[in-house]
Formats: C-alpha cells, structure tokens, sequence
C-alpha cells in the first residue's frame, strides 16, 4: 500500500496530465465557487439584509473567513499532494486528520448527488426556453410543479452526471482545466448580455436602487452571521474542493495572488447577479425570491412579457447550467482524487464507480418531489431538503473548522507551504488561529438553528 500511495502521489502532484496551468486553476477554481447559489440566493440576502450595506459586510466576511481559509485548503492541498483527506498526512500533519478529513471528501460526493438534479432542471428549462414550449401558457408555478413530480427530472439527472463524469474523467489539463477554459468566458459573456438586457429595462433602476442603496437600519447581528454563512459558502470552502485542486497546482503558482483573483471572481459574480436579478424582478413587478422559486416561476414570467424573451431566457438558463455543470465538476473530482489516491485506482474506474454510485444514491433526492410520498415529507422536509441541509450546514462548516485547527495549531510547515511574506504570513496566522475557527463555530450554530435573533 505504501508503493502505490507514493506512485499515486507522484502523479497527483508532477504528472504531466496531471497538472492545472497557473490560468487553468484560476478559472477551474472560479468555476467551482460560481454555483446556483450566488444566483438565487445572494441578490435576495443581500436586499433582505440592507442592499449595499450588506454587500459591504459581506466583502468584510470574505476577508476575514473567506480568503483565510481558501489560502489554507489551496497551501495543504498542494504541499501533501493528495486527496482532501490524505493531504493532512501527506503535508506533515497528525493521522487523525487524516481521517477527519474524510468529511470533506463524503461531503461534496453527497452534495452532488442532489446538485446534479437542479443541473438537470436548468438544461430541461434552457431546452425549453429556446424552444418556446416553456411560453407557451402562464402558469409557471403549475409547470414547474408538474415538471419536478415526474420522471423527465432522472433523465435530466443522468444527461448532467454524464457531462460531469465525461469532463472529469479526461483529467486535468485535458478535462476540467479545458472545460473551464472554455465555460467561464462564456458566462462571462452571457452574465455581460443578460446585465445589459435587465439594466435596460422599464423601471430596471428601481430595482439597482433597491440593490444598491444602503439601509443601515436592517444591519444587525442576524445579517452579519448571513453574510458570514454566505461568504463562506459561495467560496466551496469547506467541502475538499479547493483542498483537491490543491494537490494539482504548480509549486511556482503563487497561492496569495491565486486566492486574491478567486475570491475577486466570486464577489464579481455574485454582483452582476444583483444586477441581473432585481432590475428584472423590478421592472415585472415580481418577487425577488430565493431558491427555485425565483429561477423557476418567477424569472419565466418576466421572460415571457420582454420581447425576444425565450432567447433571453434560454441564455440565462444556459448561464445557470454553465454555473451548475462547472461547480458539479469540481464535486465530482473530490471524491474521485480520493479514490485513486487511496486505492490506487485508474482515473477511469474512479469516475465510473463514482458517478453510478453519485446517480443511485441521487435517486431519493430525484423521487422525494411526489414521486413517493414517504420521501416528500420527512418531519417537514422532504429527502432533498434534508439532505441539503445536513450538508450545507452541519457538514460544510464542521470541514472548515477541521481546515482551520490543522493549519493553526497543528501544520509546522505553514509557512513554507503558504508561500507569504513573513508580516502577511503572521496576519494570516493569526486570521486562521483565531478569528476564522470562532466565526465557523458562529456559521454551524446559527445555520442549525442553535443561534437565533
């Protein structure tokens, strides 16, 4: 065993196929943390909470959780050369670590078995879109329903899980750096097209208004920890991605600038959203919802009423199955590092195995929407709602918390590993030793409803 995990080990770190290009990781890695949620949850957080002074606490959280702990899951990833699990032993940490690190590699492999459902769900809409079919009567709400109920959604599930698995199984460079490459300049361009459309809208500045003007007087404790839990969420920290990729960065990659530019991609992202989402929901008088609700019913309707809005409207599902498709990727690519690293396997079977296992263990997520009622209400949610739940917010920040104890009590090849000035490299520490694991703790006790304002 110790033969093949040093082989395994070679080939996750120096092989030639094996390895991202300085922009390559930039880009894979923005892909991994511009998801749904950004879309469909942050512009309404943020006009919940304040607008603009939201915004302004949430830059500050980026800061002080956000970029901390992405520097330390990158720096651990590629001194051990490993798996999110393997890593902590491999980069010189305790073997207990080892095993806690499981938790980041058991997270993203659950996360995705649900994700890859709602990427299923923006390409069936984004077909329909540019269709018409979607159009073609007015009761979105009915249509979704209807949608989610059936059987078209498993079909949809295993077109997104033989994308990802396809992508990921050509490997690094060939696959997830290529793909990337090529999906993040298009949203890049779509996210431009769509903010051009909705800022151009009758009575799109009421909504930018709403989304940027300040009101201090809903700032309080309650939105900080949102912003806080968003922060740390929009980054995928926490689930063993940036841990992974880690692993497959060139050691003359500078890890700070790399964390400065995805942190920046993030928070760009997540403002044109604002800028795409409100200025439509505005000028159609519609809800600025968060979740399905919003993306699904709401945002149909005011395609429906702008002219040439079935190409607009399958440009923004396109827009959502991009941001789906490149974070599902970095999921898949968790837990198939992991096996190949433990166990030696082939890129190949590893992708194989995992992305059936990914579709089985998806199917109660698939059903629990009608299909079987015993999966539709279990205690108040149904078998998806749970298992997000769990994930998000048990799993995720119990794997950050993990990150930071290991990097700032734990890791004696800190410093070397991070690749910082000795004055950043202290204000690092400090961020990571004792600011970052309290504000975790904060994230897991009012995510789960332990804390409460």
């Amino acid at each position: 065993m110790g033969v093949v995990m040093n082989t395994k080990q070679t080939q996750l770190g120096e092989g030639r196929n094996e390895r991202f290009s300085s922009a390559g990781f930039i880009l894979a890695a923005i892909g991994s943390s511009v998801g749904l949620g950004n879309m469909w949850k942050f512009p309404y957080i943020t006009g919940q909470h304040g607008g603009a002074a939201f915004f302004l606490i949430f830059i500050i959280c980026l800061i002080l959780i956000g970029l901390p702990l992405l520097l330390a899951e990158l720096a651990i990833g590629r001194s051990g050369r490993g798996s999110a699990s393997t890593s902590f032993v491999k980069a010189g940490g305790p073997k207990v670590f080892g095993r806690l690190g499981l938790l980041q590699v058991i997270a993203p492999f659950l996360i995705l078995s649900f994700y890859v459902i709602v990427a299923g769900w923006t390409l069936h809409y984004a077909v329909q879109s540019f269709s018409g079919g979607l159009y073609v009567d007015s009761d979105y709400s009915g249509k979704f329903g209807s949608f989610i109920q059936g059987f078209m959604p498993l079909v949809w599930q295993v077109a997104s899980v033989l994308i990802t698995a396809i992508v990921v199984g050509k490997g690094i460079s060939g696959g997830i750096e290529k793909f990337n490459k090529v999906l993040i300049p298009g949203l890049v361009v779509l996210l431009i097209i769509l903010m051009i459309r909705a800022l151009t809208l009758p009575g799109a500045g009421e909504g930018v208004s709403f989304f940027l003007q300040p009101d201090f007087s809903k700032l309080s404790p309650e939105a900080a920890l949102v912003a806080l839990g968003h922060a740390f969420f929009s980054l995928s920290l926490g689930m063993g991605i940036l841990l992974t990729y880690g692993a497959y960065v060139d050691k003359r990659q500078s890890l700070g600038t790399a964390t400065l530019a995805i942190g920046a991609g993030d928070l760009i992202y997540a403002f044109i959203a604002g800028l795409i989402i409100f200025p439509t929901t505005a000028s159609f008088g519609l809800e600025s919802n968060a979740g399905p609700s919003l993306v699904f019913i709401a945002l149909p309707a005011a395609f429906s009423a702008m002219p040439f809005g079935a190409f607009f409207g399958g440009l923004f599902f396109v827009l959502l199955a991009i941001a789906a498709l490149t974070s599902s990727v970095s999921l898949l690519e968790v837990p198939v590092t992991y096996v190949m690293d433990r166990w030696g396997w082939g890129r190949g079977k590893s992708v194989t195995i995992i992305s059936v296992l990914v579709l089985l263990i998806g199917l109660p997520s698939v059903l629990s929407f009608g299909i079987v009622p015993a999966l539709s209400d279990m205690g108040g949610k149904n078998f998806f709602d749970w298992l997000d739940f769990i994930t998000s917010n048990i799993l995720l920040p119990i794997g950050g918390l993990i990150t930071t104890l290991f990097v700032g009590y734990f890791w004696k090849k800190a410093a070397e590993a991070a690749g910082l000035k000795s004055g950043w490299f202290r204000l690092w520490l400090f961020m990571v030793r004792y600011i970052a694991p309290v504000l975790v703790v904060l994230v897991l006790l009012h995510t789960t409803g332990v804390i409460k304002f």
